[in-house]
């Protein structure tokens, strides 16, 4: 079955929502220039309340490594997702670390990155960094395959196109952001709960 992440989580009855619902992480963005920031004091005391067996994942873009290390030290997060230009050597941690990149970032750049546990797939994101609610062409998702690494994919995914995704890619993941929000950084429970059911209900290929 397909692991399931709820990206931008700010508030805890939003973390509560996606946990109930069936998610299997949640995304905590700790880039400050992100409409979806959260203080990692704010973000460690919501991951208090979490299932042991959910994912905390912190989302960083070119953070220095100490900033990096501050916040797992207070947050307890679980995985490092990095989502801006971080080299093979910024993406190493003792602790599981997912690479996001552009569709169209070379996939031989990409082997450089040994120690990744997991690639994150997203629409070109043209000056930002995720959470643009923009659907990239999944075909361009096989050619990464080849990296022998779990494949998320990220990008516009909501309730609506979920499924057909899934069909398409059979990936390992699917992470949703703002599809899932009324404004940005609060969620629509409704949409949570419907995304996280139909990703659920596809067989992979």
């Amino acid at each position: 079955m397909v692991k399931v992440k709820i990206c931008g989580i700010t508030n805890l009855e939003d973390a509560l929502v996606a946990v109930e619902a069936g998610a299997d992480a949640l995304g905590f963005n700790f880039y400050p220039k992100s409409p979806r920031y959260i203080e990692p004091g704010t973000a460690g005391r919501i991951i208090q309340t979490l299932p042991p067996f959910i994912a905390s994942v912190g989302i960083f873009v070119n953070a220095e490594r100490n900033r990096v290390e501050e916040i797992i030290k207070e947050t307890r997060i679980s995985v490092l997702q990095f989502h801006g230009n971080e080299k093979p050597e910024g993406c190493q941690f003792d602790m599981p670390v997912i690479k996001a990149v552009s569709v169209g970032f070379s996939v031989e750049a990409l082997k450089a990155y040994r120690e990744i546990c997991g690639v994150l797939l997203d629409s070109p994101h043209r000056g930002s960094f995720g959470g643009m609610g923009e659907v990239f062409d999944w075909t361009e998702a096989e050619k990464y395959k080849i990296l022998a690494r779990p494949i998320i994919i990220s990008g516009g995914l909501g309730p609506e196109n979920v499924e057909e995704a899934i069909q398409k890619v059979s990936p390992y993941g699917v992470d949703a952001c703002s599809r899932l929000e009324k404004e940005p950084g609060k969620k629509n429970h409704q949409y949570v709960r419907q995304f996280i059911t139909r990703a659920k209900s596809v067989n992979r290929k």
